[in-house]
């Protein structure tokens, strides 16, 4: 019952609708009582020859009366108990959506995404469950079991009530040995279910990647066998839940067996009516509802638990990203100074930055170069706090990233990243998707920046149309340039391009970069690349090497000098000169 107090906070906040429907339910208990008690007092008029046509239809109007009153309040209790229970699934999908937004980078390197999915869909509707079929089945249950129960005594007789009752307590034990292992078999069953969904998630995502390399098969042979494990485990979860109902089946078996020899005495020598114990009996047939309920309500209680304890440990992990109370929330602007001496990333020995010394003025241009896994993107993680454990400091403007708020560091820095995420909507709210309310025309100029706007009045709906998920009905390069595109229009202060050239072809590099150079004069830029075609034109190149800056200076400068990036740039041209002569 632990998951009732954990759930404390809800039931504090709803508990106005939960006493309207508790109340509604021991309205209900009471008026199906009648039922039964009327159908006893039938038989014996019947039985006494005293049953008239006047007294059956008073009989029947009471059943008909005792039927829409339950209607009634059975309406009531769903609509109070079932609407609580929905707004807890709410709550909770908000709060996790919510925390999902605000995790860092390292949050989301320890957990997957279907496993994320799993927690946000199987093990809330789990927990819900608690608060609409587990308040239901306890309250229910217990009401009605007391109920009935007393009604026994009343109107029948207490010592066959005694009698009837004494099969009941191996009830109790039952539930408690078998409570305990359900809860441990639903835990593991859950997480069968998160690796059922990562794999399925990964598996749609790199569906063309699996076609490439021929690998249907063998991919639906681990699918296959993740499900196996999984129904091994909900066959566990099963067969233990179902050791439930033979048991209270047996249980009012026995109830009915004493109920019937002892009650046939009774009758025999007159200490009750035969109208009684028929009524006696559908009593017992009432109770059969609580019997099964109890068992049905340890299910519930110990699968929402084991939910409830799985959401929350995933709510329990705190960001690395700690925000000031007083941040600063207007935009940064203003020089950028970059001085880290040493970082490293989490739980990681190797040195991935060390002595990085650059100083960039407003409106300038800085071009990072260097081979893949020189460092490159981890100083543009830097800069976007994705990390803010280092040795050293990083200043835009007059301050430290750390002093503003991350709205305001965010919305002054817009980002392409290597990886270009689109959203299944059109290209005109992928491209203001910062600002849905963005006019048109600083939409189409943006685009037109971005040398994106002719190719988007090409496509069937123009700016209308739909890209599909992850933008798969583009190419490479449309969906690089719609990367630019969208984050041009927050006019930001910074603007970082990731290596967001590479699909696209030389002519249209250097169109994107002079456009870009004359629409944006006071906006800071950082591009890094692997093509030094697309920061020859920057104020200043730096060149990395393992963490370190090996080069540094302008293109010409670097030509000069005997070093890496001499050797690349040549290279490059000598690789465009035999590609521009096979053409």
């Amino acid at each position: 019952m632990s998951i009732f107090k954990k759930l404390g906070w809800f039931f504090k906040a709803e508990r106005k609708h939960y006493i309207i429907g508790i109340i509604a339910l021991i309205v209900v208990a009471i008026v199906q009582l009648i039922p039964p008690k009327i159908i006893g007092v039938i038989i014996d008029e019947i039985d006494g020859r005293v049953l008239t046509r006047s007294r059956l239809v008073m009989w029947i109007s009471i059943l008909v009366i005792a039927a829409i009153l339950q209607y009634v309040f059975r309406f009531i209790w769903r609509t109070n108990i079932w609407g609580s229970a929905a707004r807890l699934e709410r709550s909770l999908r908000e709060r996790l959506f919510r925390h999902f937004t605000k995790m860092d980078h390292e949050f989301y390197q320890q957990h997957r995404t279907g496993d994320l999915m799993a927690h946000a869909t199987n093990d809330v509707s789990a927990v819900q469950n608690v608060a609409g079929a587990g308040i239901l089945t306890f309250a229910d249950s217990l009401i009605t079991g007391i109920s009935t129960i007393v009604a026994m005594v009343l109107f029948v007789d207490w010592r066959l009530t005694i009698l009837a009752m004494i099969p009941l307590p191996l009830l109790a034990v039952t539930s408690r040995v078998l409570g305990s292992k359900i809860h441990a078999a639903f835990r593991e069953s859950q997480a069968a279910f998160s690796t059922i969904n990562d794999k399925a998630q990964e598996s749609i995502t790199g569906m063309k990647v699996i076609k490439t390399f021929g690998q249907e098969q063998e991919d639906i042979a681990d699918f296959e066998t993740k499900i196996e494990h999984a129904i091994v485990k909900n066959q566990r979860v099963n067969r233990l839940d179902a050791l439930f109902d033979p048991a209270i089946t047996l249980i009012i078996g026995l109830s009915y067996v004493l109920t019937i020899i002892i009650g046939g005495r009774y009758v025999m020598n007159g200490t009750i009516t035969i109208g009684q114990l028929v009524s006696f009996v559908s009593y017992i047939g009432m109770l059969v509802w609580p019997m099964f309920a109890i068992g049905r309500l340890f299910n519930v209680i110990e699968r929402g638990n084991a939910s409830y304890d799985r959401i929350e440990a995933l709510l329990a992990h705190q960001t690395h990203i700690i925000e000031e109370k007083h941040g600063i929330k207007t935009k940064a602007h203003g020089d950028l100074t970059i001085a880290i001496n040493e970082f490293h990333y989490p739980k990681q020995k190797a040195i991935a930055l060390q002595e990085i010394q650059i100083t960039l003025k407003e409106g300038q241009t800085l071009g990072l170069v260097g081979k893949t896994g020189a460092g490159k993107t981890t100083l543009l993680k830097l800069l976007l706090r994705e990390y803010d454990h280092f040795d050293g400091k990083i200043l835009f403007g007059q301050h430290g990233l750390s002093q503003y708020t991350l709205d305001a560091l965010l919305q002054s820095i817009g980002y392409v990243p290597q990886d270009h995420f689109l959203f299944s909507m059109t290209i005109l709210d992928n491209i203001r998707f910062a600002n849905p309310t963005l006019p048109k025309e600083q939409v189409y100029q943006a685009a037109k920046i971005a040398a994106i706007h002719e190719d988007i009045l090409q496509l069937p709906e123009g700016y209308d149309t739909m890209v599909g998920e992850r933008g798969v009905s583009l190419s490479g390069g449309q969906k690089q340039r719609l990367s630019i595109a969208r984050a041009l229009v927050v006019r930001p202060e910074l603007l970082i391009l990731d290596d967001a050239l590479s699909a696209v072809d030389a002519k249209t590099e250097e169109k994107i970069l002079t456009q870009l150079r004359t629409a944006h004069h006071r906006q800071t830029t950082i591009i890094a690349a692997h093509r030094l075609s697309s920061v020859m034109h920057a104020d200043e190149i730096v060149v990395l090497d393992e963490g370190k800056i090996t080069e540094r200076g302008t293109h010409h400068e670097l030509l000069a000098y005997d070093g890496w990036y001499r050797k690349m740039w040549e290279k490059q041209q000598l690789e465009a000169k035999i590609e521009g002569g096979e053409a």
